[in-house]
């Protein structure tokens, strides 16, 4: 087997459905009840704020109720026993993985963070956000979460990319393979000479490009990976 001293593993929607958040696919949740072009879009914030903020503050609630699963405290194992580096990049906004103990980089904002449209600046949520907050900073109204929405650019990208560079193993955990610029981490990775795998339930639009492909449920697969990096 050969020395692996770098990982790169990404997270998506798949990893926290085991802790009762829903995906942009399951029948009945969240995403199911609106379009994303009125909830998860600059054009649907601007055409009308109060229906994403009570999208998201009802988002925001699923969160702060949700616990971490056993692929996320596997994962807090592997960066705090790991001998080398274990950078977790995640899709998801719902905090899980720190809720778990661990650090994440997350390119797609995070739900307990508020956004200021006019000057950036960012600041911790309240649990229910609405259009007639201001921010602590300028004053303005117009605070949104510090989500990235579709047609956004994601977050800590040069970061991601110097990691992926570098990295000896690279992970996608619970991801459709359907989203850009992160469906396109695998062969960014690859193309640096790193291994790569992928955990999850059912093949991803992305499987072709992986070495491996760990089939199953996150909670039970990610433990048994985890405990064979470790060993």
């Amino acid at each position: 087997m050969r020395q692996v001293d770098r990982i790169v593993i990404l997270t998506g929607a798949g990893i926290s459905a085991e802790s009762g958040l829903g995906t942009f696919r399951d029948e009945g949740g969240l995403w199911a009840q609106h379009r994303i072009e009125d909830v998860a879009t600059p054009e649907g914030f601007a055409r009308d704020p109060a229906r994403v903020h009570r999208f998201y503050n009802a988002r925001r609630e699923q969160a702060a109720k949700a616990t971490p699963n056993p692929a996320h405290d596997a994962l807090a194992r592997l960066q705090a026993d790991f001998r080398g580096e274990v950078m977790l990049v995640t899709q998801n906004v719902d905090g899980l993985h720190e809720k778990a103990g661990a650090t994440a980089v997350h390119m797609h904002g995070e739900l307990s963070r508020a956004l200021c449209a006019a000057c950036a600046h960012r600041w911790d949520a309240p649990s229910e956000m609405s259009v007639t907050d201001t921010c602590p900073k300028c004053g303005m109204t117009g605070a949104r979460p510090d989500v990235v929405w579709f047609g956004e650019m994601p977050y800590h990208m040069e970061r991601i990319l110097d990691a992926l560079q570098t990295c000896d193993l690279f992970a996608a955990i619970g991801t459709s393979g359907q989203v850009y610029p992160a469906a396109g981490f695998v062969e960014e990775a690859r193309l640096a000479g790193a291994a790569t795998v992928e955990l999850n339930l059912a093949d991803s639009d992305m499987t072709h490009a992986f070495d491996d492909h760990v089939a199953g449920p996150a909670s039970r697969t990610v433990p048994l990976w985890v405990d064979r990096l470790l060993a």
